[in-house]
């Protein structure tokens, strides 16, 4: 079919495939085509513009888009199949476009049926001045004549890029149908259908790795790990999905880039599923994202018509239903039974099944999901033995049970300026027995295995993707891509840079201003609770401030990071990615340090600054005018950042992650069935005889795995970050991710529209975000070890100020003293008889001098002693762990031997295949031309002659040479 190209060439990118030529038309048809667009595209200015124009009419009158319509005259279906089918019910739907259309359908269908249009607009007119007890009006406003105009306008505008971009779909050799008349109001359907010769052809130019006829059987090796694994996979044989059961595991089909002239090579007995229905709709796809729309003020693709609103919605179509006594067997019941259902959350996932559906992408996203969960496993067991060692431990800690002791009688600081009196160290027993669960030696174990953990589970997962690229046939995927250049220049860029730069500071800063917000909270909220006359207020004040200002943590976290996302993507479009691969790491990245710093600010300010920056009795640090800086329990602020983690932890975990999850689509769909005037019988009874294309648009759209795995990298930074604080931290995980991967199969089966298929040999940035993490993990945990805890200074006081040798006295050694009369005009306590007696001398927890020596209330030589100690550990434990990691990392081959030689021995194979090929060609020629050999030898030619000869050899097979097959 000729375009029309109105005085403009037609804008065909450099390098893609010529365009098939399929569907044609007589120059009558293209004439009055053109006629008819030319006439219907402006509206008429002063005229009333034809509401009830029938756009099926004129879709089925413009002959220049021959384009199938899914319903005949009366309105009745061409065909009863609900399948993803043409009306026809053989050619298969391999992708669907949604546009907005300006009136139901059944509307369209009943004035269709009249003569005369302006017939229904006088009726409906005489009824609504009939219902009315207003005088009549001769005339309608104009100003909302103008916007009804206005609204034309732009509906047309866009019907008409639909039509010529539906014009260059049809030149590419796609088969197209329209679908207004549907059950849907106000939403038609283009159904696209590509038929065999433009899947090959597209195959061919993607490059796309397709099985041939040759099979071979993978052998295993016979090492010790080997047949470990044989062992593990014999015994969990139960775990296992029931997916594949009819294919051997040890065959596999040898796989080369799809090519027209070598079908031969490819077994296409069954063309219908040779390019599985994944496979076709990424071809068409690709199809949408090259044709472009020429006529309007600048190009347009199908990117920039979706964001324009020409078309609404763009999907692949799910295989087929669920549920139901009529759901034929697919692979998506298929993945509802044995992945999306809760009754399996104890087994493995069929990962194969998984990639085979959504794609490499989305495959790759859940296996990491599945490695991650199975790696902590262990580190969950050994963080309960930690915390149990703790329990067991408790009542034998020297500290703790000094603290605990009434018999000594220590009398302390007050904790806050005139509200707060003098108080019993002996009432901070419960929180220095329940600091010992967190706080005892068994956690710079577990610190260190959970570094080495990380380490392991980074190669682990290294080792699982390139097993999994060997299966899926990736292992030579984007060697041979190249990224276009980049035309903006760096001062271009550089606004945009700026802008960003500023902009993500600016969030921090409020992140900042947030957590100092909670700070002033948690000095006035104890303040008011101290002067409360309530006894119950007064009687757990530090529990209370502690558990409310967490909470308000977690809320704050919340909002923010629904904000920060937001502004990331904004910020990333104002960079004019000029890639989608560009456009989604800038994402991921501000993304990433916007909602890491959110999550981990609160947390960082408890274990490092938080009761560092206080000063002493009679010479404390205030800010914004009388408030005083927190100061840490006796027993330390260990207790205080294991409080906000696990509030934090599973916050996030059960109200962001899960709670929104499933909460959201429920009321999404509570809310359309409340707009909706069926009931709940009425609707599923609806359901039942809708088509396949609007079952699927009823569901939500694919936004992508960037929230699901930065959902779980925060998860990772609160595993490894602050393990040494909360050493049930991967516990809390593996429940839950044990949940979430049913939670995101069922939203991918069941609630969203299929993805489109994509390509990924790894998991991207996010496995460089994961190592950093890693990394940062053991410098953080030897700082919490070091200075958060009270695991150095009690070493040191065991070995060096102990007279026996014991913790026996360590509580009396940590604590220093303060003459009362010291305190500045203003803050000593109101009450000070609170205890029942004049207190002239307090204690409080720090390494100070004492008020009768000569430099009183200087730092001691304990505090440098101390310091020094803590310093050394964080450069000793981070230098031991990373040099712990870097052997593991050596040891540990990124690819397993099995895969190695398997991948060398596929390489043999094809150039075997090739050059069986050539044999049997050679053999074939000879076999045709017998009497050749018998012949004489050739007469000289002309030069000419042979040159010419020569050329037409070089030209006519180019792909024969078997050369270039060692790329593999």
């Amino acid at each position: 079919m000729e375009r029309q190209d109105d005085g403009e060439d037609s804008a065909e990118e450099p390098g893609s495939p010529a365009l098939a030529h399929e569907h044609s038309g007589s120059p009558q048809q293209e004439v009055s085509g053109g006629m008819r667009r030319n006439d219907n595209y402006l509206p008429v200015p002063g005229e009333e513009k034809n509401l009830d124009v029938d756009l099926n009419t004129t879709a089925r009158s413009n002959e220049s888009i021959p384009m199938k319509n899914m319903y005949a005259d009366d309105g009745s279906p061409l065909s009863s199949r609900l399948g993803p089918y043409f009306s026809d019910g053989r050619r298969r739907v391999d992708y669907v476009l949604a546009y907005q259309i300006q009136k139901p359908a059944s509307i369209r269908r009943q004035s269709s049926r009249f003569g005369h249009n302006n017939f229904i607009r006088r009726l409906r007119r005489s009824l609504s001045m009939r219902s009315s007890r207003a005088p009549l009006q001769p005339k309608e406003d104009p100003e909302i004549a103008a916007q009804d105009q206005r609204t034309d306008f732009h509906e047309d505008d866009k019907r008409f890029r639909r039509e010529e971009f539906e014009e260059n779909l049809l030149e590419t050799g796609l088969e197209l149908e329209k679908d207004e008349a549907t059950k849907i109001p106000g939403i038609g359907f283009l159904k696209i259908h590509a038929p065999w010769n433009v899947l090959c052809r597209e195959a061919e130019f993607m490059k796309l790795k397709m099985p041939t006829k040759k099979v071979y059987e993978v052998k295993q090796s016979s090492n010790l790990v080997e047949k470990i694994r044989l062992f593990i996979h014999k015994v969990t044989a139960p775990l296992h999905p029931k997916v594949d059961a009819n294919r051997p595991q040890s065959i596999k089909s040898l796989s080369h880039p799809f090519s027209r002239e070598k079908q031969h090579l490819f077994d296409l007995s069954d063309r219908d599923k040779f390019f599985d229905s994944k496979t076709r709709s990424s071809i068409v796809y690709e199809v949408l994202k090259r044709t472009r729309c020429t006529r309007a003020k600048y190009s347009m693709g199908i990117t920039s018509l979706l964001a324009n609103a020409v078309y609404t919605s763009d999907y692949p179509l799910h295989d087929g239903d669920i549920e139901g006594v009529n759901a034929e067997a697919n692979d998506r019941k298929l993945l509802y039974e044995e992945w999306a259902s809760y009754s399996v959350f104890y087994k493995y996932q069929p990962i194969g099944l998984i990639r085979k559906y959504f794609g490499e992408k989305v495959g790759l996203y859940f296996a990491w999901l599945g490695v991650y969960t199975q790696m902590l496993i262990p580190a969950a067991i050994v963080g309960v033995i930690v915390f149990l060692y703790g329990c067991a431990t408790v009542d034998d800690n020297i500290p703790s049970m000094e603290i605990c002791d009434p018999r000594n009688n220590i009398t302390m600081c007050p904790l806050c300026d005139r509200a707060c009196s003098y108080w019993k160290l002996v009432t901070a027993c419960g929180t220095a027995r329940a600091s010992h669960l967190f706080d005892n030696p068994a956690t710079v174990f577990f610190s260190i295995f959970m570094a080495l953990w990380a380490v392991l589970f980074m190669e682990h997962w290294k080792r699982r993707q390139m097993r999994l690229n060997y299966v899926w046939d990736l292992t030579g995927f984007g060697e041979e891509e190249q990224s276009e250049k980049v035309k903006l220049t760096c001062t271009d860029r550089m606004p945009a840079y700026l802008t960003a730069v500023l902009m993500m500071v600016f969030m921090i800063l409020v992140t900042f201003a947030m957590v100092f917000g909670v700070i002033l909270y948690r000095i006035s909220i104890k303040a008011a609770l101290h002067m409360s006359t309530y006894s119950a207020a007064r009687s757990n004040i530090r529990a209370t401030v502690k558990t409310t200002a967490a909470i308000i943590n977690l809320i704050i976290i919340i909002i923010l990071d629904e904000i920060y996302a937001a502004i990331a993507r904004w910020l990333t479009k104002l960079e004019v990615p000029k890639t989608d691969k560009s456009f989604e790491e800038r994402l991921i990245f501000k993304t990433f340090i916007l909602k890491f710093v959110n999550a981990f600010t609160p947390i960082v300010y408890l274990a490092f600054f938080r009761g560092r920056l206080v000063g002493r009795p009679g010479s404390y640090l205030y800010v914004i005018g009388s408030y005083r800086m927190e100061e840490c329990a006796h027993a330390g602020c260990l207790m205080e950042l294991c409080i906000q983690l696990c509030i934090t932890m599973l916050g996030k975990q059960l109200i962001q992650n899960n709670l929104f999850e499933i909460g959201m689509p429920k009321l999404k769909k509570l809310l359309r069935r409340r707009k909706s005037e069926l009931d709940s019988k009425q609707e599923e009874e609806l359901n039942k005889t809708l088509q396949r294309h609007e079952k699927d648009h009823i569901l939500g759209p694919f936004v992508g795995l960037s929230p699901e795995y930065m959902e779980m990298i925060i998860q990772f930074g609160m595993v490894t970050l602050f393990v040494a604080s909360f050493p049930l931290a991967p516990l809390f995980a593996l429940l839950n991710n044990i949940i979430e991967i049913r939670l995101d199969a069922k939203k991918f089966v069941m609630e969203l529209r299929r993805p489109i298929a994509a390509k990924a040999k790894d998991i991207g940035i996010w496995y460089n975000l994961l190592r950093g993490l890693s990394k940062v993990a053991v410098i953080v945990n030897a700082f919490v070890i070091s200075f958060t805890s009270d695991f150095i200074p009690r070493l040191v006081y065991q070995y060096m100020y102990s007279l026996d040798g014991t913790m026996h006295g360590f509580v009396n050694h940590t604590l220093s003293y303060f003459n009362v009369s010291d305190f500045q005009p203003g803050t000593a306590p109101l009450q000070p008889m609170h205890l029942g007696y004049k207190v002239e001398i307090c204690r409080y927890k720090d390494y100070r001098e004492p008020p009768s020596s000569s430099s009183q209330y200087e730092l001691s030589k304990e505090f440098w002693a101390v310091l020094a100690a803590r310093l050394a550990f964080v450069v000793v434990f981070q230098n031991v762990v990373m040099l712990m990691s870097d052997f593991v990392d050596w040891l540990i081959p990124d690819i397993p031997k099995d895969i190695s030689l398997q991948m060398h021995k596929e390489k043999i194979l094809m150039v075997e295949l090739f050059m069986k090929e050539e044999q049997g060609k050679r053999l074939a020629a000879r076999d045709n031309h017998p009497s050749s050999a018998t012949q004489t030898p050739p007469q000289p030619r002309s030069r000419t002659a042979a040159h010419a000869a020569g050329w037409e050899n070089r030209h006519k097979q180019p792909q024969e040479n078997p050369a270039p097959i060692y790329k593999l």
